[in-house]
């Protein structure tokens, strides 16, 4: 049994399907952290209302959960080009200065996220190195920055699969832009 790897279609499919896998796993993790955040917040506020009882650490634990979110969320929209955008300019020039335009401010965003990405690198082992602990529980506070630090690398990866895109497969762009659309809609 012989695999053609030598045929750059079939090597650039494959890599296109490992980035879409990665990407839609991306998503599935953010969606995740949205659900436990949700379950925190509604069983917390069951426990006050009902029982008059306030879990040790909700706030810390929810407080921390929500960051985790925030930059899972980054991570998560930062591909697909779904948060908001002003596009008072883009819509109204040629399709080729659109691309201009896409792919300069991929590589904004994808320097400022890089700049995001090491300030909260530093943050999340400075915060291990002065054991900063919960109020209550005393539980350390580094690895909910931990998670979130790989929430906002995973944000990078995705601009930098996404700027790779637009620059050598504009088209896969386009595809996943019709999908993001058609799910909207």
């Amino acid at each position: 049994m012989s695999h053609d790897t030598g045929n750059p279609v079939i090597h650039e499919s494959r890599i296109a399907r490992y980035m879409d896998r990665f990407i839609d796993s991306i998503e599935w993790i953010a969606a995740f952290f949205i659900g436990v955040v949700a379950v925190i917040v509604f069983t917390t506020v069951l426990l006050r209302y009902f029982l008059n009882y306030t879990p040790p650490d909700a706030y810390d634990f929810s407080m921390l959960m929500l960051g985790i979110v925030i930059f899972w969320g980054i991570a998560a929209t930062s591909y697909r080009g779904t948060h908001i955008t002003v596009d008072l300019i883009w819509a109204n020039v040629s399709p080729r200065w659109q691309r201009v335009i896409d792919v300069f401010a991929t590589l904004v965003l994808l320097f400022v996220v890089v700049v995001q990405t090491y300030t909260l690198f530093d943050k999340t082992f400075s915060t291990r190195a002065d054991h900063v602990l919960t109020f209550e529980l005393r539980w350390p506070v580094w690895p909910f920055y931990f998670v979130a630090w790989i929430g906002d690398l995973s944000a990078v990866l995705l601009i930098a699969v996404r700027t790779y895109r637009l620059v050598f497969q504009p088209e896969l762009i386009e595809r996943d832009h019709a999908a993001a659309k058609q799910v909207v809609e």
